[in-house]
Parts: C-alpha cells; structure tokens; sequence
C-alpha cells in the first residue's frame, strides 16, 4: 500500500490552494468552493470548482508516472505484434495541453465529450480545466440494460474518432460517463500520428474489456458490429491478453476472443 501511495504521489497543500486562487482569479471570482474527489486517480488530483468546472491538477510525479505507463502499454503493443503508438508528454503542462486538444479535437468532431476550457501552468503544476458535468453516472453504475442501450453509441463514438485519424487511447468504464441520457467520452490520451489503426484496434479492445463484465462478451461483440467490419474486431483480438492485465480491466478474454472468432468463421 505504501508503494502505490509513493508512486501516485501527493501534492502539497499549500500549491494545490495556489492553483485553486488562480483558478478564482482566471473566471473572475473573489472565492471559489472546491471538492477534492476520492478518485482512485494515479495521473492527477482532480476537484469540482463551484459545481462548474472540472479541474486536474497535474504533478511532475503524475507526469512521471504517465511516462512510465505509457512506456508499458508501447511494450504491450510490440508484445501484441504492433509497433508502439502512445506518445509521452515532456512535463505536467504537456500533459494537460495534450489531453485538452484530444478533447477539443473529438468534440469538434460531435462526439459527446466536457466542454474544453483551458490549459495552464501554475508553480510546476499542469491544470487542465472542462466543464463539469453534474449527475452523471459512469457505465460500470448502469444496470445491464442500459448498458446494453449505450453499448452501440459508445462504439458509434469512437468509429467517429477513428474516421478522423484519431484515437481516445484510455478507455475504460469510468471513461465511459452517461448524463442527461447522452453517452460522454472523457480523459481521452494521445496516440502517435501516424498509427491509428493500431490505435484504434487498441481502443476497441478496451472497449469490448470494459462492456464484457457488464453485459456479456456476445452483447459487447454485437455492438461493436454495428460500427466495426470484422477485421477490425479481429486486430482488437491481439490486444485482449495484454488489456486484461492492466489493473483497471478485469475480464473473460477467451470469452471474447471466442465470439469475436465465431463471428470470422474462425475454427478454433
């Protein structure tokens, strides 16, 4: 437990309040009220301001250990027979600009992401600034059923992404956000130019990992045929093995790679 407290790092009091007087200062307001969250966040400290705006505060321990994850997922992609597409990010501002054009760039596309406010450096610290959305539930606080209604929207939203040329890189349940009956990407990364179809088999596993637990692989299978051609599906087969690794997705790989498999007409 120490060592995951010593990797996700702490920020201080005292800088954390300085962003905070910033933030005041930046939309006009003499105070502001701020909720730290009990997000098992690893890459910032993340807080509501005034109920309006979603704020992350970006360490150069949060940068750090971005470098080093991302370092682990281009092993996974070579590992799945793929050259690496996650980019790293030089400091904690680089981090926050990145994810605030990943952002913009996919609502310009309308996707359904927080609206993008700014990016900017405070006392070492990166902050990026959304828009909060408030009585939002993430897809893994859905009951079945509704996960099987947004299942095919989710999949529409990143087929929009990719014709793009773009890619949302991290996605997992709690990335998933429902509001107002509308589906919500959020915490998008970015990818190497270049390498989006590597990019975008990636996010389709992730995609399929993160429905699987909640709906079954067939259903999740199902929805991602209604955006995806069958290749697509069988290049997101690769990476199923090294998703289901990573500590924030927990599923039945075989599960998947079987009606993924039987959809091909592939004899296994």
């Amino acid at each position: 437990m120490a060592f995951r407290r010593l990797l996700k790092g702490t920020i201080e009091w005292e800088r954390l309040e300085g962003v905070m007087v910033e933030v005041a200062r930046r939309y006009g307001r003499d105070e502001v009220r701020v909720e730290f969250l009990e997000a098992d966040n690893w890459l910032s400290t993340p807080c509501v301001v005034d109920e309006r705006w979603f704020v992350k505060v970006i360490s150069g321990q949060h940068s750090l250990l971005h470098a080093l994850l991302t370092t682990g997922r281009n092993l996974g992609a070579f590992s799945s027979g793929r050259t690496g597409f996650f980019e790293h990010v030089e400091d904690p501002l680089e981090m926050a600009e990145l994810e605030l054009d990943a952002t913009r760039r996919m609502r310009e596309l309308g996707v359904n992401v927080p609206e993008p406010i700014e990016a900017f450096e405070h006392d070492g610290l990166g902050v990026l600034v959304v828009e909060y959305l408030p009585a939002f539930r993430t897809f893994d606080e859905l009951d079945a059923d509704d996960v099987v209604r947004y299942a095919p929207d989710l999949f529409g939203s990143l087929a929009r992404v990719h014709e793009a040329g773009l890619a949302h890189g991290d996605l997992r349940a709690e990335n998933v956000l429902v509001a107002d009956d509308r589906l919500f990407l959020i915490d998008a990364t970015s990818v190497r130019e270049g390498a989006v179809e590597q990019a975008r088999a990636y996010d389709v596993a992730c995609a399929l990992a993160a429905l699987a637990p909640l709906i079954g692989g067939r259903a999740a299978v199902d929805a991602a045929r209604e955006h995806y051609p069958i290749e697509v599906l069988l290049a997101a087969r690769d990476f199923l093995d090294f998703v289901n690794i990573r500590p924030d997705h927990d599923f039945d790989a075989a599960n998947v790679k079987g009606e993924i498999e039987k959809d091909a007409g592939v004899d296994v």
